[in-house]
């Protein structure tokens, strides 16, 4: 007895026409800009009449360029780490409270998600400033004698950033404690482990995905937040994106603008890389 095989088109096959427009709007608002970027970046002078290297040679000579960079990935790996001890602490409250809780929990998460980035950090200034809460509350209670200065510190800086981006670190910590087997903590109180090393042997290796990629989409947005930056970090400090910002508005070289952006790119690119080997070492070591 012979079987009939319906031949057709695979449920999966379509045809490459369906993504022209997605191509299109990549090559034309991506690919494009940075292909100008680069070209843009050999020129020379803010002229743009000649060709060379001249634009790289002044960033690894200049003396000023490199540590601007190293400060604002520097600045990435603070608020990082903050964020991630305030959003596993948030996380794991999350996971371990009543489901009527956790609506009110996720609310408030979110929250800052739907309020734009220029109205969270005036308000960190209110919050920062000479007669801000922060020194009127410490006032009141006489802890002070004088204003502190938080505004325009390297601290409020940190401070104001990782309240910006924590959501962007909870939320990946919320999705990978909620897969965790809770029979695993069982176990493991069972057999006699504290919960001291319950978390460190069981509980933090199994979320390593969740904490590698809330870490990469916190640096990723603390080192590029112009806005949270400039005002609160003010005159004091100069961050790469003011900076790029200076040389292609102010001072009008383009060049030179060009090049640091691209410089500033290649360094997030080659973080960014080094957290994704991270995580396909966190997958084979969970899935081990």
């Amino acid at each position: 007895m012979t079987t009939a095989v319906l031949k057709g088109p695979p449920v999966t096959g379509y045809s490459l026409a369906f993504a022209s427009p997605l191509a299109t709007f990549f090559v034309l608002f991506f690919l494009a800009p940075l292909l100008l970027l680069i070209i843009i970046s050999f020129y020379a002078t803010p002229l743009l009449k000649s060709f060379g290297l001249d634009q790289y040679v002044k960033i690894a000579t200049d003396g000023f360029t490199l540590p601007v960079l190293l400060d604002t990935l520097w600045l990435g790996v603070q608020t990082t780490l903050l964020c991630l001890v305030l959003g596993y602490a948030l996380a794991w409250s999350y996971v371990r409270s009543p489901s009527a809780l956790q609506k009110v929990l996720m609310l408030v998460i979110v929250m800052p998600l739907l309020t734009s980035v220029v109205v969270r950090t005036f308000a960190w200034v209110v919050i920062l400033g000479r007669q801000g809460i922060v020194n009127s509350v410490l006032a009141e209670f006489g802890w002070i004698d004088g204003p502190l200065k938080l505004l325009y510190t390297r601290g409020g800086l940190t401070v104001a950033l990782a309240n910006v981006q924590l959501p962007l670190m909870a939320l990946p910590l919320i999705t990978a404690l909620q897969k965790l087997d809770p029979n695993l903590e069982d176990a493991s109180s069972a057999l006699g482990a504290s919960a001291f090393r319950t978390f460190f042997k069981i509980t933090l290796p199994l979320t390593l995905p969740g904490i590698l990629a809330g870490c990469l989409l916190t640096f990723a947005a603390s080192i590029t937040a112009f806005i949270s930056q400039s005002l609160i970090g003010g005159g004091q400090m100069l961050f790469m994106p003011m900076y790029i910002y200076q040389q292609a508005s102010s001072l009008q070289n383009w060049p030179f603008a060009a090049a640091i952006s691209l410089v500033f790119l290649v360094a997030v690119m080659v973080c960014v890389t080094a957290f994704n080997y991270l995580g396909r070492l966190s997958r084979g070591h969970v899935a081990a």
